[in-house]
């Protein structure tokens, strides 16, 4: 039994076929010959059977020399090939008197091709990997070496507005699937020299380029480094996006609370990066991965800075009572009705009553039937097309709740509880939290079943307990409140700007204050 479960949890002991080492891209260094390194690639790509492999056959006049310059299909721009590395070989002129070129290959890449992002490599393995992500290859015949020329064309979208993280009052730029333009809106809003960019990279069979960015005078380096592990530590043939790999820098894959956040907003990412967070950035992800984070992360927004104090706190406040109704108002429902119906007014009780007389399923199954409608409700309204899914959730809601009355199947005070708990999930600003909150609810549900109030307060207090056991990255769950440590007061409400001097302190900043704190003003 015990090697079932190993087998189902961590998968298969034993090398499968056709998988490990054995189609991994040797590292052979180039021949002299053009068309033996021709060859290798054209054997690697399955050429003609391939066709994405491109060939551009050249003599170089200047040198009396053959070329050849491959390039990806759909990964490299064609016309930056042409004008920027094909014709400037074509034009070269020969040195005056007849002089010979003794280091070609350095000659080329540095006077000849203009172009940024030249590089020398000399085995076949680097190559690859530059192919693929959308360099050119420039092949000399008898040369060992060859030129690795930046000419990567992939299609991207333009920075349009958050569809997730929508504010009324802020800047409205969202990230974009190309890694190198998000960092260029990260380093719009944090224009700071100290931000440091550092690239890995991961997956054995696809390899992919994680950048990992902090400040160098604010990060703790011990964070830095750990980040950098784990990163290192992943070995998978390809990861395609950032939800992947956040899932496995997770130090508890199985547990409902995040230990990391995502987030579409250039301005968010930028102030997480100047509290000592580290930022994640990858290719194909229209997101930036937050490492480490607490709970008040997820608590918060980004327009909580960009309103006024007030504004800002009246919003948090709103958006923790939808937590606390999102997680415990059908428990305390069924907890009043089933076991405690004494705690509410005697008309109100008899009013519950009444309305249940004709309904024929217990509370507990009558609960739950509107819960999973109401989720196959949200599911559906987020797969179908967005103008029939705002119908869907709205008409249907409407259509069901009202049929589900009047044929005394539920109560029609359970559907306004089902109808405000679900409001309240959407006021939920983390998609992670979110989703807790709605799965941890049916937990709540049944211990409330169970035993009442007292089981709603057991299942509450084993949760507080293993949340504030989680780290995120070495960080508490719920730091700086606990354990309590010295630190910014933006935790439930935040203070007004001039008195936001202090970083949080369990981030272990190099640089912890921000700003001059004004008299008597400490945490």
């Amino acid at each position: 039994m015990s090697d079932f479960l190993k087998r189902l949890f961590n998968g298969q002991s034993g090398q499968p076929e056709g998988g490990g080492e054995q189609d991994a891209i040797p590292k052979e260094p180039f021949s002299e010959v053009l068309d033996v390194n021709t060859k290798r690639f054209e054997d690697l790509f399955q050429y003609p059977l391939n066709s994405a492999l491109k060939q551009r056959e050249l003599q170089i006049p200047s040198v009396d020399r053959r070329a050849m310059v491959l390039f990806v299909d759909g990964a490299s721009d064609s016309d930056k090939i042409a004008k920027q590395v094909i014709q400037p070989l074509l034009e070269l002129k020969p040195k005056p008197g007849g002089e010979s070129v003794d280091h070609l290959v350095d000659e080329l890449k540095n006077n000849v091709l203009t172009i940024s992002g030249r590089e020398t490599i000399g085995d076949l393995n680097q190559a690859v990997a530059k192919l693929i992500n959308g360099s050119a290859i420039l092949l000399i015949d008898g040369e060992k070496q060859a030129i690795a020329v930046e000419t990567a064309g992939f299609e991207n979208r333009s920075v349009a507005e958050p569809s997730r993280e929508i504010v009324i009052k802020g800047p409205k730029s969202a990230f974009v699937e190309s890694s190198a333009i998000n960092q260029s809106l990260i380093r719009r809003q944090v224009k700071d020299h100290r931000l440091v960019s550092e690239t890995m990279t991961v997956g054995s069979q696809s390899p992919q380029e994680i950048s990992v960015l902090y400040m160098s005078h604010i990060a703790d380096p011990q964070l830095v480094e750990n980040v950098k592990e784990k990163i290192s530590q992943v070995d998978r043939d390809a990861i395609l996006t950032l939800s992947q790999m956040e899932e496995l820098l997770e130090v508890r894959p199985y547990s409902l609370f995040p230990s990391t956040m995502t987030t579409e907003r250039p301005d968010r990412a930028g102030s997480f990066l100047l509290e000592g967070h580290v930022v994640l950035l990858m290719d194909n992800s229209p997101d930036a991965l937050i490492a480490p984070i607490t709970f008040w992360s997820l608590y918060h927004t980004a327009e909580d800075q960009f309103l006024r104090w007030a504004y800002g706190n009246f919003a948090r406040i709103i958006r923790l009572c939808a937590l606390f109704f999102s997680l415990l108002m059908p428990a305390i429902y069924l907890a009043v009705v089933t076991f405690h119906p004494e705690m509410i007014p005697t008309d109100l009780m008899l009013a519950i009553a009444a309305s249940r007389e004709r309904v024929p399923f217990p509370t507990l199954l009558e609960l739950l039937l509107l819960e999973l409608t109401f989720e196959i409700l949200r599911e559906a309204g987020i797969r179908v097309p967005t103008p029939l899914g705002t119908t869907i959730g709205i008409v249907g809601a409407l259509i069901l709740g009202q049929a589900a009355v009047q044929a005394n199947l539920v109560s029609p005070l359970l559907v306004v509880v089902i109808a405000i708990t679900g409001l309240s999930s959407f006021a939920i600003p983390d998609v992670g939290l979110s989703v807790m909150t709605r799965i941890l609810r049916f937990t709540f549900v049944l211990s409330a079943h169970l035993m009442g109030f007292v089981g709603i307060a057991l299942t509450f207090a084993v949760m507080l307990a293993y949340a504030t056991s989680i780290k995120s990255f070495g960080v508490p769950f719920f730091a700086p409140l606990a354990p309590h440590m010295p630190s910014s007061r933006d935790l439930f409400l935040r203070p007004i700007v001039r008195k936001q001097w202090l970083r949080p302190l369990s981030m272990k900043p190099r640089n912890a204050v921000r700003a001059k704190p004004e008299g008597g003003d400490r945490p």
